[in-house]
C-alpha cells in the first residue's frame, strides 16, 4: 500500500512539473543558483585544503627551511627590520653542512628573475633556481627526456640546466631541446634534461613545468650572493626521529654561530616549519567557509520561497482535482505526500541543475589553470540532501493547506 502510494504521488508529481515547464524552471532558479554557489565554495575549499595538506606532508613533520622572511606574522617584528636582514648565503649552508648534527639532508636553494633565450624565442622574467646536489632528495620528480645533473655537474659548476615541459615548449616548440643551447642572460648553458609535465595541481608548490634549473656553483655567474636582496633558502631535514623542535633549535644555534650574533641580539633569519602554513591558513578557510555558506544560504532561502510560493499556485489551480480526489475516498496523507513529492522533486531537480553547473566548471577551472578541482561524492550528497531538505520545508505549507481541504467546497472551486 505504502508502495502505491508513493508510486501515484510521485507520478502526479511528475505529470505537474512536466505540464508546467516554465513554472518549473522559475521554480528551480533559486535553488540552482544557491546550490551552485555552496556546492561551488565547497569544492573549491576542499581542493585547496587537500593541496595544502598533500604540500605540507611533501614537506614533513621534521624539515625546517631557513629563509630571510618568516611565514606567519610576528607583530613584535618590525617590517623594515626584516627586510634589513642579510639574505641566506651558500655560507650559511656551508656552515649547517659542517656542523649540524641532526640533520638527514639539506639543500640549498636560490632563486633570480632572469631572461632565457633560444634564437628568437625567449622567456622574460622567468625565475632561474640554482640548487645544491641534495635538491633530488628533497624533491620528487621524473625526467621526461636526457638526464637529470651528475655529482661532476655539481662539483664543477658546469653550463647545466634542466628545464620543465611548458618552458621547453615555450623555448623550443617540437623540437627536441637535449643537447641545445639556451643562453641565461647572456651565458650559454646547454640543456641535458627535461622534467616530465607535473601541472599546477598544489597552492604551496607551482610545480616544474615552468623551472629553470641550474647547479649553484654554476649559477654564480648571474646571481648575486652577496646581494641582501638576494631570494634564497635553506632546506633542513631533520633524520627519523629528531623532532623539528630539536632540529629549529640545532639550526638557530649553528647559523647564529655563524653570523657571530651576540646573545642578547635578535636573530636575523627564520626557521619556518611546516606547521606555520596550516596554521596561518586557516582563518582564510574560516572566511571562505562562512561567506560562501551566507551567500548560498541567500539563494537557497530565496529559492526555497519561490517553491512555496509556487506550490500554493498549483494547489489553488488544482483544488478541484483535490476535491475529487478526496471524494473517491483518497486519504490526507495522500494529498500531502503527493504535494510535498513534487516539492521536493523540484528542488532536487534545482540541485541536480546547480551540481550540474559546478561539474562544468570543475572541467573549465581544471582546462584554463591546469588545476585538479574535483566535485566529491560527500559534496555532491550534500547538495541532494540540502535541496531535499528545502523541498520538504517549502512544500510543507501549501501540501498541508491541500490536505486539508473540504471535498465538497474543493469540487466547486473555480480558480
Amino acid at each position: 500500500m505504502l508502495l502505491k502510494l508513493t508510486g501515484e504521488s510521485m507520478r502526479f508529481a511528475l505529470n505537474s512539473v512536466a505540464v508546467n515547464k516554465l513554472r518549473t524552471f522559475l521554480s528551480l532558479f533559486g535553488i540552482t543558483i544557491g546550490i551552485f554557489l555552496i556546492i561551488s565554495v565547497f569544492t573549491v575549499f576542499n581542493w585547496m585544503e587537500n593541496s595544502i595538506r598533500e604540500s605540507i606532508a611533501s614537506l614533513g613533520n621534521n624539515t625546517v627551511y631557513v629563509q630571510k622572511h618568516p611565514w606567519n606574522f610576528d607583530p613584535n617584528i618590525a617590517w623594515w627590520d626584516i627586510i634589513r636582514r642579510p639574505a641566506i648565503t651558500p655560507e650559511d649552508y656551508e656552515n649547517l653542512v659542517a656542523k649540524s648534527s641532526l640533520a638527514d639532508v639539506i639543500c640549498y636553494n636560490a632563486y633570480a628573475s632572469r631572461t632565457i633565450k633560444y634564437k628568437d624565442n625567449s622567456l622574460t622574467d622567468s625565475y632561474v633556481t640554482a640548487v645544491t646536489d641534495e635538491f633530488d632528495r628533497t624533491r620528487s620528480f621524473e625526467i621526461d627526456n636526457g638526464r637529470y645533473f651528475s655529482p661532476t655537474d655539481f662539483n664543477e659548476g658546469n653550463a647545466a640546466v634542466v628545464i620543465g615541459a611548458r618552458a621547453a615548449e615555450n623555448l623550443f616548440g617540437d623540437l627536441s631541446p637535449i643537447g641545445k643551447e639556451i643562453s641565461i642572460n647572456g651565458y650559454k648553458t646547454m640543456v641535458i634534461g627535461t622534467f616530465r609535465k607535473e601541472g599546477k595541481g598544489g597552492i604551496i608548490d607551482d610545480g616544474m613545468d615552468d623551472v629553470i634549473l641550474v647547479p649553484a656553483k654554476y649559477s654564480k655567474r648571474f646571481i648575486n650572493y652577496k646581494s641582501r636582496w638576494l631570494q634564497a633558502n635553506i632546506l633542513v631535514k631533520g633524520k627519523k626521529d629528531v623532532s623539528v623542535e630539536e632540529l629549529s633549535d640545532e639550526v638557530t644555534m649553528i647559523l647564529r654561530n655563524t653570523r657571530r650574533l651576540k646573545p642578547e641580539e635578535e636573530t636575523n633569519f627564520a626557521i619556518n616549519q611546516a606547521s606555520m602554513l596550516t596554521e596561518g591558513f586557516k582563518p582564510l578557510f574560516r572566511v571562505i567557509n562562512v561567506a560562501g555558506g551566507i551567500i548560498g544560504a541567500f539563494s537557497i532561502l530565496v529559492g526555497g520561497f519561490g517553491i512555496a510560493n509556487i506550490m500554493f499556485v498549483s494547489v489553488r489551480e488544482r483544488t478541484s482535482i483535490i476535491g475529487i480526489q478526496m471524494a473517491l475516498g483518497a486519504k490526507r496523507r495522500f494529498i500531502l505526500s503527493q504535494f510535498l513529492f513534487e516539492s521536493v522533486l523540484l528542488s532536487l531537480l534545482g540541485g541536480l541543475l546547480g551540481l550540474l553547473f559546478v561539474f562544468i566548471g570543475t572541467l573549465i577551472g581544471n582546462s584554463v589553470f591546469d588545476v585538479d578541482i574535483t566535485l566529491t561524492l560527500s559534496n555532491i550528497t550534500l547538495a541532494l540532501v540540502i535541496s531535499a531538505v528545502i523541498g520538504i520545508i517549502a512544500g510543507y505549507a501549501p501540501a498541508s493547506l491541500a490536505a486539508k481541504m473540504n471535498p465538497v467546497e474543493a469540487i466547486s472551486y473555480t480558480f
